[in-house]
């Protein structure tokens, strides 16, 4: 009887099949991103059928360790995604959106919650059971909202910090829920339960914000005053080089992510907050690149009014603007040093072609693809899927009232409209005083002004009818407007990651389970629960896929008659 050693692991050779199935999972996995992302901008939403189709709800192809390993892996690959995303994001731009974001958090979370609650009479559930199943909706996968605004390009507009900020809302919330749930099955739980996340994650972004502007600050200044006067030493040359750039962002993201897991609460909100903190670095201490401050304005040539701090400076070095204007936002960088251009030289191969999608496959392991066709789970769960889009979707109407100038077309249509039927009335009536009735026959009589006024209100008077064709030219935007709404409410619409893993714990720790379930069978709440994730993770970026495609379409074609700007799609929400 063989035994194997305890003091090291023997080294086995692969089989040749073990090769070929997990070779042709990587392949398939970055072939299908490839095929997606040219069609609709949501490549993840192949990756997740790879992975029912190679794992365990399908094929089977692949056996249980290994598909934990691809978890663990797919986890690394959320995280980068998140401090990527956090790289992309401006602490100006936060501050100026953060109570519109909060807005749009919270309706994130309390909409999906309260209408759970019809899981009382679809599903006879109980009050906690419909809280629980509220609980894992009301959460937004990050891996997916980060996806979809690096593919896009919106990550660094004022749509995407939105939609950035809101959706880490959620994800502190998802947090505080799994702990919730986690203890709904218990005795244990308590109101600390509840308030440590909460309050962790608050004091987290604090001592952040705190750090960097009393101790990241003043210690870079010094540093560069000390480096100023060893030009040629070799102190200067290793602090400046790629490599230790490097290693300083690494340790950041390390120490924030083990820090704040410690601490209880998100890891993945630390990523964040990485990415964002070296952001906010590379704003305040690489300032020579006019070409990276003129890239995120592309599109925004024709309009001043946006960004008064930046259109002041980049006007006297706009005299050439047609040349930095091809490359996309995302493709510039400040420095060999920054944030993004070091996670672009050392992390985003491995990430795009390997961690990322190993994270999107590890959620199509979660799928329980077999148990979810039954006649009352399927019609039940559609339903409830239907009502988790409208709960996500309803996050949109935040930006109707900024981006839907429909109702004042309308009432200017309707102003323009009695205006003309007053001054035809008024022409009908008997000249009883000239003054008044010569200034309402100045439209239908050009030659009377001329020789009964003066030269001075001449101007005035023709001038009145030449606006409304200026003002009739602004409404383009208006068939287009609703897009920056329909893009928030779809891209918060993807549950994915964490709603799992809420779901799991409430079916694992007995919250869904019923008095006529057996213990090897799931619950009827837990599928229904299931198949709103699922249908919510890939309808909300096939959706904005859609709608990014539509979108970028309608831009080129301003760009090609000489429009851009605010006069886009997208409007002031497609502005950096």
């Amino acid at each position: 009887m063989s035994s194997e050693p305890s003091s090291y692991l023997p080294y086995d050779e692969p089989d040749i099949v073990t090769i070929l199935i997990q070779s042709s999972f990587l392949l398939a996995l970055n072939i299908i991103n490839h095929i997606f992302d040219n069609l609709i901008f949501c490549g993840l939403i192949g990756q997740i059928f790879i992975g029912v189709a190679w794992g365990t709800p399908g094929g089977k192809l692949l056996n249980s360790e290994t598909e934990h390993v691809i978890v663990q892996l797919g986890y690394l690959g959320l995280i980068l995604l998140v401090y990527e995303g956090g790289l992309q994001t401006e602490f100006s731009a936060l501050k100026a959106n953060a109570l519109l974001s909060c807005a749009v958090a919270i309706t994130g979370i309390v909409v999906p919650i309260g209408l759970s609650f019809s899981l009382l009479s679809l599903a006879s559930a109980t009050p906690l059971q419909a809280f629980a199943a509220g609980a894992a909706l009301c959460s937004t996968s990050l891996g997916t909202t980060f996806t979809i605004l690096s593919t896009s390009g919106l990550a660094t507009t004022r749509l995407g910090v939105v939609l950035t900020s809101a959706a880490m809302m959620d994800d502190v919330v998802g947090l505080v829920m799994v702990q919730v749930i986690s203890n709904l099955g218990g005795d244990d739980f308590s109101a600390v339960t509840v308030v440590r996340p909460i309050a962790v994650s608050i004091g987290l972004g604090v001592l952040v914000l705190l750090i960097c502007r009393f101790v990241a600050k003043p210690v870079t200044l010094w540093c560069q005053s000390v480096l100023e006067n060893k030009k040629d030493g070799m102190v200067r040359s290793c602090v400046s080089s790629v490599y230790a750039a490097l290693i300083i962002h690494t340790a950041i993201l390390l120490g924030l992510v083990t820090g704040a897991t410690y601490a209880g609460t998100s890891n993945l909100f630390a990523a964040y907050l990485a990415g964002a903190a070296i952001s906010w670095w590379d704003g305040e201490f690489t300032k020579p690149t006019p070409a990276a401050s003129n890239t995120p304005n592309i599109q925004t040539t024709s309009s001043t009014h946006t960004q008064e701090n930046i259109s002041s400076t980049t006007i006297p070095a706009n005299t050439t603007p047609s040349t930095p204007s091809l490359p996309p936002p995302t493709t510039t960088t400040p420095s060999q040093t920054s944030g993004t251009a070091t996670f672009t030289r050392f992390y985003e191969p491995a990430l795009h072609r390997i961690l990322k999608p190993l994270f999107f496959a590890s959620i199509g392991f979660a799928i329980p693809i077999t148990k979810l066709f039954s006649g009352p789970i399927m019609w039940r769960g559609i339903i409830y899927t239907i009502l988790m889009l409208i709960s996500k979707l309803a996050t949109g109407f935040w930006l109707l009232k900024f981006s839907v100038p429909i109702f004042s077309k309308l009432a200017l249509k309707f102003r323009r409209k009695t205006l003309k039927n007053s001054k035809l009335k008024k022409s009908q009536k008997p000249i009883t005083s000239n003054t008044g009735v010569q200034l309402q026959h100045i439209p239908s009589q050009p030659s009377q002004p001329t020789t009964a006024s003066s030269s001075s209100p001449t101007p005035a008077n023709t001038s009145l009818p030449r606006q409304p064709p200026k003002a009739n030219t602004t409404p383009t935007k208006v068939p287009l407007s609703l897009y920056p709404a329909a893009m928030l409410g779809t891209a918060m619409t993807a549950r994915g990651e964490i709603g799992f893993l809420i779901a799991s714990l409430a079916e694992t720790t007995g919250v869904f389970s019923s008095q006529t379930t057996t213990p090897v069978e799931s619950s009827e709440i837990y599928l229904i629960t299931t198949w709103a994730i699922v249908l919510c993770t890939i309808i909300g970026p096939l959706a904005t896929g859609t709608l990014v495609k539509r979108v970028r379409r309608l831009e080129k074609e301003l760009v090609a008659k000489g429009k851009s700007g605010r006069e886009g799609p997208l409007g002031v929400w497609g502005l950096s």
